[in-house]
């Protein structure tokens, strides 16, 4: 089968090829899918690089999610042979087939196509679990958004808005703001230059953001400080800036907020019922027709560079998607 494979870390992409490999041998409690779609994340950029957190041992196939089609499972597995479920785990989704644990598969619902299902799960289990089950979000709180239009910060933008919330997304580039705007429909879109907090003020009539949802970090972050409400959270999901933050204590001691780390895959395998509950909770509310990833673009998977450098250069808004031509 065809397969993305990172044989070296690199800077430039060198170490990546697309190469025929073995199908990938399913162990019990896994399910062999045969890969319909695939999105790209940011941590699949970094993981060429060796620069996110967790570092798979090279060779790895890349790829952390994959919507597709349910080709043998275990007998009491709770899918069958021709099942469309989507899910993921930490490698192995850009490829022909992925065997994949059957624990972190859901079925797709009737009305979702597999672009769009393998568009929603890493981005939208990352809100999730920053916004709702550690921001514990209530309707009517405002919500500031770094990083908009990347994956994870327009899903956030699109969750928010769905639970009721206010929002203010940003974005470092001005010729984004018109794309954004018809993305997800924020209530404000701001260009978070240096200080924005005169604007963050303004639009929210001096009351600040309760939830500040941060994948970029650096300057964003530091700036993000001045823009948290008495009581409110600032959620690191992320160093997409390249500069990771630091913070003097009597900071969030003076203004009275919280700084929460999110790593929600981490999350989910160390409270697997929380994880199951919030990947059960984000479907029922994408079944119902109120969350919608929003896809850049879609190529086949022989143009795998194509889509990296797209997002090596933040020339995408929402997903790239990824779809073997086999």
């Amino acid at each position: 089968m065809k397969a993305v494979v990172v044989c070296a870390l690199s800077t430039d992409l060198s170490g990546v090829t697309l190469a025929d490999v073995d199908l990938p041998a399913r162990q019990p409690g896994q399910v062999l899918v045969r890969v319909r779609a695939t999105s790209l994340n940011f941590p699949d950029l970094l993981m060429t690089r060796g620069e996110y957190q967790m570092k798979p041992d090279l060779p790895f196939i890349a790829g952390l999610e994959l919507a597709g089609e349910v080709i043998e499972a275990d007998a009491d597995a709770p899918f069958k042979p021709g099942d469309r479920v989507f899910g993921g785990q930490k490698t192995g989704a850009f490829a022909e087939f992925a065997a994949v644990d059957a624990a972190v598969l859901r079925l797709i619902p009737g009305n979702m196509d597999f672009a769009t299902a393998a568009a929603l799960g890493a981005a939208y289990g990352t809100a999730w679990t920053a916004l709702v089950e550690l921001g514990g979000l209530k309707a009517g709180q405002w919500v500031l958004v770094h990083g908009a239009s990347g994956g994870v910060g327009l899903a956030a933008c699109d969750l928010a808005k769905a639970l009721g919330a206010r929002v203010i997304a940003t974005t470092g580039s001005p010729g984004k703001v018109d794309a954004l705007k018809a993305a997800c429909n924020p209530d404000a879109v701001i260009v978070a230059s240096g200080r924005f907090r005169e604007d963050v003020a303004a639009i929210t009539d001096g009351a600040l953001c309760d939830l500040v949802y941060d994948p970029v970090g650096g300057d964003a972050f530091d700036e993000s400080t001045r823009c948290v409400a008495f009581g409110g959270k600032l959620l690191v999901v992320g160093f997409a800036g390249g500069r990771i933050a630091d913070i003097s204590t009597n900071i969030p001691l003076i203004k009275g907020f919280s700084i929460v780390g999110v790593r929600a895959g981490e999350y989910a395998r160390r409270f697997p019922e929380r994880g199951k509950a919030i990947r059960d909770a984000m479907l029922a509310l994408a079944a119902e027709g109120k969350l919608h990833p929003h896809i850049d673009r879609v190529l086949p998977l022989s143009r795998w560079k194509d889509a990296y450098e797209a997002m090596a250069r933040r020339a995408v808004i929402g997903k790239i998607v990824l779809e073997p031509e086999a």
